[in-house]
C-alpha cells in the first residue's frame, strides 16, 4: 500500500515509479504513474513484484534501469541516487523488524534518530493512533504479531513522511 501524508506539508503532487529489474525466471517491468493523496493500492499474485516495487520506491534495492520521483523531487534516476535515509519517506516491512535488545519505545526512537523529520509530537500522535502506549517498555519477544506490526507503523509514522509505504 502507498499512502502519502497531507497534512503539515503541501501534497505530493504525483508520484512516478519505473523499474526494471529481471532475476532467473522473474523479469519486473513497472511504470506506473500514481495520485500524489490519498491511498493507492498495489495488488496481485504472490511473487509478482509488489514487494520489490516498494523496496525500490525506497531505495532499498536498486533497480539499474530505474526512476522514481515523489512530488517533483527525483529520489532516483540514470544521474541521481538519494539513499533510502533522505527519501522523506516512512516504511512498514511485511515484518515488523524490531529489534529485539530495544524496548517498543527504544525502537520508535531508533527510527527517529537518523532522521530530522520525526519529532517526539508526531511519536506521541502515532502511540495515541495506534493505541501501544501500554507497550512501550515491552520486550518485542513478548508482542503479538498485531502489537509488533502497530509497532512498526508507529515507527513510521513517527517520521512525519510525506509517503508511507505499507507491504501487506
Amino acid at each position: 500500500m502507498v499512502s502519502t501524508r497531507t497534512q503539515e506539508r503541501s501534497a505530493v503532487s504525483q508520484i512516478q515509479a519505473q523499474f526494471q529489474l529481471a532475476w532467473p525466471g522473474f523479469q519486473l517491468d513497472v511504470d506506473l504513474t500514481l495520485p500524489g493523496a490519498g491511498i493507492t493500492v498495489l495488488f496481485g499474485a504472490s511473487g509478482s513484484g509488489k514487494t520489490t516495487v516498494l523496496r525500490c520506491m525506497a531505495g532499498l534495492s536498486r533497480s539499474p534501469v530505474g526512476r522514481c520521483v515523489v512530488g517533483g523531487v527525483t529520489w532516483q534516476d540514470h544521474q541521481q541516487w538519494v539513499p533510502t535515509h533522505q527519501r522523506d519517506l516512512g516504511y512498514v516491512f511485511q515484518e515488523p523488524s524490531l529489534l529485539p535488545h530495544l524496548d517498543v519505545m527504544g525502537n520508535l526512537r531508533y527510527g527517529m534518530k537518523r532522521s530530522q523529520r520525526g519529532s517526539s509530537a508526531l511519536l506521541d500522535q502515532a502511540i495515541d493512533l495506534l493505541g501501544i502506549e501500554s507497550l512501550l517498555h515491552r520486550s518485542p519477544r513478548h508482542l503479538s504479531g498485531g502489537e509488533q506490526q502497530r509497532v512498526g507503523i508507529a515507527r513510521a509514522l513517527a517520521l512525519g513522511p510525506r509517503l508511507l509505504l505499507m507491504d501487506e
